[in-house]
């Protein structure tokens, strides 16, 4: 009856792909198999499928994420282009930002002062949030950021209260693949809300920052680092202090946005110098 099914066996063969490749495309979702043994377990794949193994193979080399593949090869004929012209675009603009970033860590190394980065000044009001806190190191952080925001989101929800601005988070520590940091994720809102589990409830003062606007493109880990380094420089050279960690802003339109468009923002509280 499965005359026309293959083993994963024989679709690794014909791929070139391992067993264990096969099956994490099939657990994301992206080659599901025709048929399953409810017995044994044998999973079989019908022929057309090897292309389509193929095809996820060559996605994956030019390095985009299996999270957007499916979309691409279920899209199909013209839109299917769209989509990897697309992230191909968000790849170039990453790569821009990267280059800018490199060209700030020249300027550092040699001693010099960087205009690169537009940065500004405003003032905060105080804010009731609501924040959840974890150490954690690069690796963990935007799985954190992201668990942490949903977290927050729902018990706003669940207690009938909203947010009264974007998201943001307080790096308490400096976080990179070496270093862990305690990081705090903070929601705010002007509504009665009680603490519950790892979610505390408290006023942050009014303050101070320094801030620069970042786009969609500003994204990768080492370009966002080196924004937030030259955020922080800036406050010195204006002979200001430091009154808090580091800040990231998220605004509502953080995953949809296009490359080009305002999407978050690195901030660092400050005051005046006590010993000036």
């Amino acid at each position: 009856m499965h005359e026309d099914l293959i083993t994963v066996g024989e679709l690794a063969t014909l791929t070139r792909l391992s067993p264990k490749a096969l099956r994490l495309y099939g657990e994301r979702g992206l080659l599901t198999p025709a048929h399953v043994d409810p017995h044994t377990g044998i999973r079989r794949y019908g022929l057309a499928q090897v292309e389509r193994a193929r095809r996820i193979a060559l996605l994956r080399a030019v390095g985009m994420p299996l999270a957007r593949i499916a979309a691409v090869l279920d899209a199909g004929g013209n839109e299917s282009a769209r989509l990897l012209d697309a992230y191909w675009d968000e790849q170039e603009a990453a790569h821009r930002a990267r280059r800018q970033a490199v060209g700030y860590a020249r300027t550092v190394v040699i001693g010099g002062k960087s205009t690169m980065y537009r940065i500004a000044e405003r003032d905060v009001p105080e804010q009731k949030v609501l924040c959840i806190q974890r150490t954690v190191n690069g690796a963990a952080l935007v799985r954190f950021l992201n668990e942490a925001g949903e977290q927050l989101v729902v018990h706003l929800e669940s207690s009938g209260a909203r947010l009264s601005g974007p998201i943001f988070s307080i790096f308490h520590g400096y976080v990179s693949e070496e270093s862990d940091g305690l990081v705090e994720v903070c929601a705010p809102t002007v509504d009665a809300v009680e603490p519950t589990g790892r979610i505390a409830v408290r006023i942050h003062p009014a303050h101070r920052e320094a801030y620069t606007e970042l786009t969609k493109e500003h994204k990768d880990f080492g370009t966002v680092a080196a924004i937030h380094h030259a955020v922080g420089a800036w406050v010195e050279e204006q002979g200001y202090e430091r009154s808090g960690g580091n800040r990231e802003v998220y605004y509502p339109n953080f995953e949809t946005a296009e490359p080009h468009e305002h999407t978050s923002d690195v901030t660092v509280p400050f005051r005046p110098r006590t010993d000036a």
